[in-house]
């Protein structure tokens, strides 16, 4: 990973970074089973929207979704010099929430980001819930949908907290429960439209979580990347 970042190989950090995520998952015991992949849009760049309730969601998200994954992210992680580089080489985008200046630099180059070709992954809940309800939604990554015309895909996710609750540093071995809803488009949408877009999404992850758990019997567990070619 340090030679990928020295060298500037981005194809060959994500390699690295999805091999990561393969590795730990696999010695920390922990697997997932996805449920609508049939939504996720191969084809084209769209914002994936999940709820977030512990420390293992972004990796699980960012291996079971897409292939090259990029990801709006707090700038609190730009303390941690390696990672930050690693983050900004593969496109990740820092957003910080206290300075709404600086925000909207972010947001901008976000949507850019989008309008290039290249996915994103949102918490729009800004940090994890304590609980099993959702925390109100911030509007930056829904305004970065928006102005791109890129669809929002929601996703849900369950199980995560049992594998790492909040404050602790144990992980335990879970399966993790992904479902993939229908992507909502934002083609033709202004910002006057943000808020009704904000109550579709977050009703459209709501649904998701109330269907409960991914059983066996709608998806295998995996402990690998989805195959997608977007």
């Amino acid at each position: 990973m340090v030679l990928a970042v020295l060298f500037g190989w981005t194809n060959l950090l994500y390699e690295f970074g999805h091999g990561g995520v393969r590795l730990a998952l696999a010695l920390t015991g922990i697997r997932y089973r996805l449920a609508g992949a049939e939504h996720l849009p191969h084809d084209r760049a769209a914002v994936y929207c999940c709820n977030h309730q512990s420390n293992v969601d972004p990796p699980i998200l960012y291996t079971a979704l897409h292939r090259r994954m990029h990801i709006l992210y707090k700038q609190e992680i730009d303390r941690i010099p390696i990672l930050a580089r690693a983050f900004r080489m593969g496109g990740f985008i820092p957003i910080d929430r206290r300075n709404k200046e600086s925000a909207m630099r972010s947001i901008e180059a976000g949507a850019e980001s989008l309008r290039a070709g290249n996915s994103f992954l949102i918490f729009p809940e800004g940090t994890r819930s304590k609980s099993d309800e959702m925390l109100p939604f911030k509007k930056g990554g829904f305004i970065m949908a928006i102005k791109a015309g890129a669809p929002i895909v929601p996703v849900a996710i369950q199980g995560g907290r049992a594998a790492m609750q909040r404050g602790s540093v144990i992980i335990r071995p879970v399966t993790v429960s992904l479902r993939v809803g229908p992507p909502i488009e934002t083609a033709g949408l202004s910002l006057d439209d943000r808020d009704a877009l904000i109550g579709r999404v977050r009703e459209a992850i709501a649904g998701l979580l109330a269907q409960g758990p991914v059983r066996s019997a709608d998806a295998e567990p995996r402990i690998h990347p989805t195959e997608t070619s977007a």
